[in-house]
């Protein structure tokens, strides 16, 4: 069993340890209890205590209490950004740098907020630093847990095992079907106008019966998750109100109580707060009761919609409305790592020092920011998915990938999106690899 002795125990040293080396390891302040300790053992102080230890010096971070800007400078470690500096067995403090990166340390600090209340990526750390597109906790991990190897033979690292996490964002659950008839005539006149007749034929042809509704790509991802023994999870924006970015069908609809029903039935289903919540449990709630209306159940999984978080708040009113995973951690604006993490861990509230139930998964990769926000084209956002994908494989992780239904449709603009997204299932699940153990 793996032992550390700090010359301290609190919660930030308690919750980064059992993050990173899992809840078996043990801590204690006892030199004595340490020494005589026969198993693996990690000196996490200013000084050494035995000849055969593996030392971590602190920085002072973990020790520390309230949220203070901390000057960073970062240098290369075996061909990985390290920070924190101190002496050691390795030349950072390991515990203090995964604590900052994966409690988003910095984003708790004063920052200019985009035009939804974000933190966008080009204020981070690991976007300035170029590591933004690497799982670095996890390599870093990788390599203490090859040290402690090379001093206690018989250690072995806590095992993670990869599997992919598909999960669906149902903004606008259908195109034509079931909208406002307002909207669907507004809709008709002005492609008219615009000269769209592509548009006005597949409208007309949606609303005759004789095409199907171009969004309603259901079927399709079912026979995808069937295939590769895929547990994707979908979540369903459930606004009561049509406003702004927040346009599905209205959560009433009997449309949407089948789309819902039929997804429960087989799926695990999330809930896509809508942006009029604003970290309103109350309005949570509310969408929460549609869901449950709709037969989802109970549900305690939840997305923010556009990925609108802003700490400690969002969580907050999460936690306050009884979600217990949450699937928002990733940036709107760029693809990749934004906790430098591609693990679920326990979110640590920093303005109250708290280590909490609230699940967090990360995800690293969202359709809509490859083509909105980094206008990259359906290959290029398929080979950076397959960076991503051998990246976490190599530690381990869980990848989770973010699509929308209404970029997988059959329609010229987005059918190639909907073949890479089928070709990389194919290229990397093909031997029923999706849910299993790698």
């Amino acid at each position: 069993m793996l032992l550390i002795y700090s010359s301290y125990i609190n919660t930030r040293l308690s919750y980064i340890v059992a993050t990173l080396l899992g809840e078996s390891v043990s801590i204690t302040t006892d030199k004595d209890v340490f020494k005589q300790h026969h198993g693996e053992r990690i000196n996490y102080s200013d000084e050494s205590i035995t000849e055969n230890e593996c030392r971590i010096q602190p920085f002072g971070l973990l020790n520390e209490t309230g949220i203070d800007e901390q000057q960073i400078s970062c240098r290369w470690w075996k061909d990985k950004k390290i920070f924190f500096e101190t002496h050691g067995d390795i030349p950072f403090d390991i515990f203090s740098a995964s604590f900052y990166l994966i409690t988003r340390y910095e984003e708790y600090l004063p920052y200019a907020p985009d035009e939804y209340g974000r933190y966008e990526h080009t204020n981070s750390l690991a976007y300035k630093e170029g590591f933004l597109d690497s799982p670095l906790v996890n390599q870093w991990v990788a390599e203490l847990g090859n040290l402690l190897t090379e001093k206690f033979p018989s250690f072995q690292l806590r095992v993670t095992n990869f599997r992919l996490i598909p999960t669906y964002d149902i903004d606008i659950a259908y195109s034509y079907l079931y909208h406002p008839l307002y909207r669907n005539v507004f809709g008709f006149y002005r492609d008219l106008l615009l000269g769209k007749f592509e548009a006005v034929s597949e409208r007309a042809g949606v609303y005759s019966g004789s095409k199907k509704d171009p969004f309603d790509v259901y079927d399709w991802l079912d026979e995808l998750h069937k295939k590769y023994q895929l547990e994707p999870i979908y979540f369903f924006l459930m606004a009561e109100k049509r406003k702004g970015k927040d346009k599905n069908i209205a959560p009433g609809a009997k449309a949407m109580h089948n789309l819902i029903k039929r997804h429960h039935g087989k799926y695990a289903v999330g809930i896509h707060p809508s942006l009029q919540t604003k970290n309103d449990t109350e309005i949570i709630k509310k969408e929460l009761g549609f869901l449950l209306k709709a037969g989802a159940g109970k549900v305690t999984r939840s997305r923010q919609h556009y990925i609108r978080i802003r700490f400690p708040d969002t969580y907050r009113s999460l936690v306050d409305a009884g979600i217990t995973d949450e699937y928002s951690m990733g940036y709107s604006d760029s693809n990749g790592f934004r906790a430098s993490y591609a693990l679920p861990f326990s979110w640590y509230d920093l303005s109250s020092e708290t280590h909490t139930s609230l699940v967090i998964h990360p995800f690293c990769f969202m359709d809509a920011t490859a083509s909105f926000q980094q206008r990259v084209s359906a290959g290029q956002a398929w080979e950076e998915l397959t960076e991503y994908y051998e990246k976490v494989r190599s530690v381990g992780g869980e990848l989770i990938t973010i699509y929308h239904n209404h970029f997988l449709t059959e329609q010229d603009e987005w059918i190639e999106w909907r073949n890479r997204y089928a070709l990389f299932l194919a290229n990397h699940f093909n031997n029923q690899m999706a849910s299993a153990s790698i």
